[in-house]
């Protein structure tokens, strides 16, 4: 952190300057103080030498702000200094600038706060990768004609307690003695880079409509992986339910360690700090099913005083991913109604009303579209979802060398009417740099959605399975447990995008496309200059 120009507030010398740094809490309106740089007298352009250390998470929308002070006593409470100056920015922001050092305004106080100049730095640790291997040893049968399906899911523990799930393993068909296939993760997704961190293994039977059992589950840590294979490395699962009413319960089984290994590898950031631009694509059910938008009860009713789901699941992802799209300009879709005014059926039309151009201004634009375009159609039907995910793909197919990578955002009320043609494109699709989230709205019977979210059994297609797992669905009703919406907004947001750095690093390592595409020039959307406007 550096500072230029800072206001004197000192009369018979310069300012003693100190930098604070709080961060937002996720959840509330409260800011947390991350930390204090030194003081640095009598100076109106200070270079701090502390440093600030705050764990990312892409998935979070993490609000940073910074305040400075004049220091004229020993006092640690920050009222009894002069304030200097303050700016708030997301930490999205200052890591998805292209250049070495972001320069802010610092405001406050009347006139001119001067400036900070702010150099994000990823540490090392970010860089390391695991690769593991597992393998089970008499696993509870779960299944009453046949022997369990079993998968691994594995979860971070974050500072107040709760889980975030950050991989899962393929499932074994009909065995109680499976062996996983190897696997890499990221240490900073696994463990938030900490080697002492807890982390939560959970042993499932698979189930085709969702509703995987629980066989049993164990906790652990990298410091103890990092010993390797052996017996400080055998779990047993334990079902606490199990455990409970049985006094003679052992376990539902034992899993083993069976390679373990830690790497340096390029990382999410470097790709972004390299020049690559996330493109967000949003697209909206406009079927029948949803209800009329005029009934309180329609899932598009637009109650004054809170966003809908749809509006709830655009603001989550968008406003995220937002900071990393330099030029915020986003396409929305729509799928499954009449449009005005043949009273045509359309599975892939743009919110905005353009007949070519599909981009909105910033996530507010793509609002006021959404809200726009209930007013002028007729919701129909049926879901298909293929139309939306190849005209993302299309665009996706010219840039394959790591300057652009593309999410599409598909918000669904429904069981889907086309899943072969869907299946279809997501497997031709798994080979791009894109990404499918798909949100479930309402009360419907989900479990088809299942099939799609490869975190389990990888989708395929005519005898072609998907290169990568693209495909990640969660269950709107999952985020309504009462509270603010806006908490709840936040929690869909995590849960949703937490997989996105992962498949991006994925694609791009895959392909071998090194960090440092760059950026695409000013003025530049992703698409051909002879095809429809598409993707930002």
């Amino acid at each position: 952190v550096s500072c230029r120009q800072l206001k004197d507030k000192d009369f018979f010398s310069k300012s003693d300057p100190m930098c604070v740094l709080f961060m937002r809490e996720c959840d509330s309106d409260t800011w947390r103080e991350v930390g204090r740089t030194e003081t640095v007298d009598n100076c109106l352009n200070p270079d701090f030498v502390t440093k600030f250390l705050v764990d990312y998470y892409f998935e979070e929308r993490q609000q940073l702000l910074f305040k400075l002070y004049d220091i004229d006593s020993p006092s640690v409470d920050l009222q009894n200094h002069d304030f200097l100056g303050q700016i708030k920015c997301t930490l999205g922001e200052l890591v998805a600038y292209q250049g070495t050092q972001v320069k802010l305004q610092l405001s406050g106080l009347p006139g001119n706060c001067g400036s900070i100049l702010l150099t994000v730095e990823e540490v090392l640790d970010c860089k390391r990768v695991i690769d593991m291997q597992w393998y089970g040893q008499k696993l509870d049968k779960k299944d009453w004609f046949g022997k369990s399906d079993p998968f691994l899911e594995f979860y971070r523990i974050s500072e107040d307690n709760s889980y975030t799930a950050v991989f899962r393993t393929e499932v074994v068909k009909k065995s109680l003695n499976p062996t996983w296939r190897p696997f890499a993760i990221q240490m900073r997704q696994l463990s938030g880079g900490d080697e002492d961190r807890t982390i939560r293994v959970v042993c499932y039977d698979w189930d085709f409509d969702g509703g995987h059992d629980l066989i049993g589950e164990f906790y652990t840590n990298v410091k103890t992986l990092a010993q390797g294979p052996g017996p400080d490395n055998e779990y047993e699962l334990v079902n606490k339910k199990k455990q409970a009413k049985k006094k003679k319960y052992k376990n539902s089984g034992i899993v083993k360690l069976m390679s373990f290994g830690i790497r340096e590898e390029a990382t999410f950031l470097d790709y972004i700090r390299g020049g690559l631009q996330m493109h967000f694509t949003v697209a909206v059910d406009f079927t029948a099913s949803n209800g009329d938008p005029r009934d309180p009860k329609s899932l598009h009713y637009m109650d004054p005083s809170q966003p809908n789901a749809y509006m709830m699941a655009i603001q989550a992802v968008g406003e995220v991913i937002q900071d990393y799209d330099y030029d915020k300009m986003f396409p929305a879709l729509g799928f499954g109604a009449r449009l005005p005014p043949d009273g045509n059926v359309s599975h892939e039309f743009f919110l905005n009303g353009h007949p070519s151009d599909p981009y909105c201004v910033g996530i507010e634009g793509v609002l006021e579209a959404y809200r726009r375009t209930l007013l002028s159609v007729q919701l129909y039907g049926p879901t298909n979802f293929a139309p939306v995910i190849n005209h993302v793909a299309k665009f996706a197919r010219t840039y394959r060398d790591g300057t652009s990578y593309f999410v599409l955002l598909i918000i669904t009320d429904g069981v889907i009417s086309d899943m072969p043609q869907t299946m279809e494109a997501i497997v031709q699709a798994s080979s791009l740099p894109m990404s499918i989230i798909i949100v479930g709205v309402g009360n419907a019977d989900f479990s088809a959605m299942d099939v799609l979210d490869g975190d389990v059994v990888r989708v395929s297609s005519r005898g072609r399975q998907a290169e990568r797992d693209i495909v990640q669905f969660v269950p709107f009703h999952k985020f309504l447990q009462g509270g603010p919406w806006e908490r709840n907004q936040m929690r869909l947001a995590k849960e949703v995008l937490a997989e996105i750095p992962d498949q991006v690093t994925g694609y791009m390592l895959k392909n071998h496309v090194k960090p440092g595409g760059g950026a695409p020039p000013p003025g530049h959307s992703p698409q051909t200059p002879d095809a429809p406007a598409g993707p930002s």
